[in-house]
Parts: structure tokens; C-alpha cells; sequence
């Protein structure tokens, strides 16, 4: 079973299950856990490989496909016979939510995707080609640093890009390459989300510094019947830590506004 955190509120029923990107842990939510646990029952997790969620004998020397990854989520809300819950996930997070919607619909009340991947245009081809490339001669850690540059750029996106570079140093190199070959298959998985209407109501929470994504998500949004998006200023692709303030409140309403809790 993945590493997780649970949190139990002594009066609600509602859950909110927290899913982090690539490279990341659950400690990327720690500006919105405090927030979250006085409303709502909280389920903090470790995706496969990352944080404490280590490997297992036959995860070491085996690849990973989102569909694993969604399952072990999967797996953990039925250990805890937690039926529906609110999904929260950022970056590559996101693409594992919605193959939890993929796999399991009706699970999810709603989904709210921060700094969402939607989809890939030729800059991230490029960057991802490059990476494939270099991942041989360079140590993971300075690709990681170099895509997290690039992905937040600027000055004041730098304690983001602090935060997500200290948690993929506890990734490894190992477990770094297994979810370097996953992105052959992110093309065909975001190619199906597109054309696939998500089970639930979904909110799109983007800086309006994510350069990379922000419009891709806003002409997807156009085209979604129960999709909204809402733009976070004075933020770049990491808007859970770069405006948690505003993140927590927009977040927290829409998911009190879809599982009828006021």
C-alpha cells in the first residue's frame, strides 16, 4: 500500500483525496492541509516511488503506467471504504486523477486540477525529447532543475521551484527514468481526456504565469459541458503554493458547492 496521510473530521463526511505531481510528495499540500482538515475529511498520498512510498521487489526493476499509478489510489479509498471523494491534484497529479476518473467513474464528487496538463504543444515535445536525450549523459537532477526552470521561470516562482526540486531529490535516479519512459504513453492518455467528458464537475485553477498550460486548459474549457476554470493572479504553474490563500478559498467552495455542504 502507497504512503499516506489521513486526517479524520470529527463531524464531516466529505472527503478530499490530494494527489501530487511528478517528483513531488504530499508535503507539496502542506499550505493547504490546515485549511482542508476544518471541513473536510483529508487523504494525503504518496504516489508509487515517491516520498516514503517506496518500491516494491517487483515495482524496482518493473516500468509504471498511469493506470498502475491511479490504481493504488484506487485501492486505498476502498481499503477505507471511502466510496466518493473530492479529487485535488496538480501538474502531472493531474493526468493520475483523471485516469482514477477513467477507471473508477462515479468515485470522484468533483475534481479540482491546479496547473493542469491537459495536453502537449511543441515547446514541451521539444523539452521532453531533449530530456529523453540527455537523461543518459546528465544526472536526473539537473534535467529535473532544468524543467522546473523552465516550467517557473520567474523570480518569484522560486520557493515553488525550491519546494518541487528538494522533493525529487528523495526520488532517485531509478525511479526518476520509470517515469521519464511514461510520458510515451501521457500523448494517448491526454488525447482520450480530451475527447472523454470527465464523471464529475471539474474546476481548472491556473496561475495566470503558467505560460506552458494556461492556454490549452482555457480553449479545452470552452469545449468541456461541466468544466470552469479560474485564474489565479501573481501565480505561476505551482498555484497551490505560489496563492495558497486564494487556491484554499476558491477550492474549498467548489467542493462545498458539490457535495452540498455549505
Amino acid at each position: 500500500m502507497i504512503y499516506h496521510r489521513k486526517f479524520i473530521h470529527p463531524k464531516s463526511k466529505t472527503w478530499v483525496v490530494f494527489v501530487h505531481g511528478a517528483g513531488g510528495s504530499n508535503v507539496v499540500w502542506f499550505r493547504q492541509l490546515k485549511e482542508f482538515k476544518k471541513h473536510f475529511n483529508v487523504l494525503l498520498v504518496d504516489l508509487r516511488g515517491h516520498g516514503k512510498s517506496k518500491p516494491t521487489i517487483q515495482e524496482e526493476n518493473a516500468g509504471y503506467s498511469f493506470d498502475e499509478v491511479a490504481l493504488d489510489v484506487i485501492h486505498l479509498m476502498d481499503h477505507y471504504e471511502i466510496q466518493k471523494a473530492h479529487l485535488v491534484g496538480i501538474s502531472l497529479g493531474c493526468i493520475v486523477i483523471r485516469a482514477i476518473d477513467k477507471l473508477a467513474p462515479g468515485r470522484a464528487e468533483s475534481i479540482v486540477l491546479g496547473g493542469a496538463i491537459i495536453q502537449f504543444n511543441k515547446t514541451l515535445k521539444v523539452l521532453i525529447g531533449m530530456a529523453k536525450i540527455l537523461n543518459s549523459v546528465l544526472p536526473y537532477m539537473w534535467l529535473y532543475k532544468l524543467n522546473a526552470l523552465i516550467l517557473m521561470p520567474y523570480r518569484k516562482h522560486r520557493e515553488s521551484r525550491n519546494i518541487f526540486v528538494k522533493e525529487a531529490i528523495k526520488l532517485g535516479e531509478k525511479e526518476f527514468a520509470k517515469w521519464m519512459k511514461m510520458t510515451r504513453e501521457i500523448k494517448s492518455n491526454l488525447n482520450e481526456f480530451i475527447r472523454r467528458e470527465p464523471s464529475a464537475p471539474v474546476l481548472y485553477l491556473m496561475g495566470d504565469g503558467d505560460h506552458m498550460f494556461l492556454p490549452m486548459v482555457a480553449d479545452l474549457v470552452k469545449k468541456q459541458l461541466n468544466a470552469k476554470l479560474e485564474i489565479i493572479k501573481n501565480s505561476g504553474h505551482c498555484c497551490n503554493l505560489d496563492q495558497a490563500t486564494i487556491f484554499n478559498e476558491i477550492s474549498i467552495h467548489f467542493i462545498k458547492r458539490n457535495s452540498g455542504v455549505q
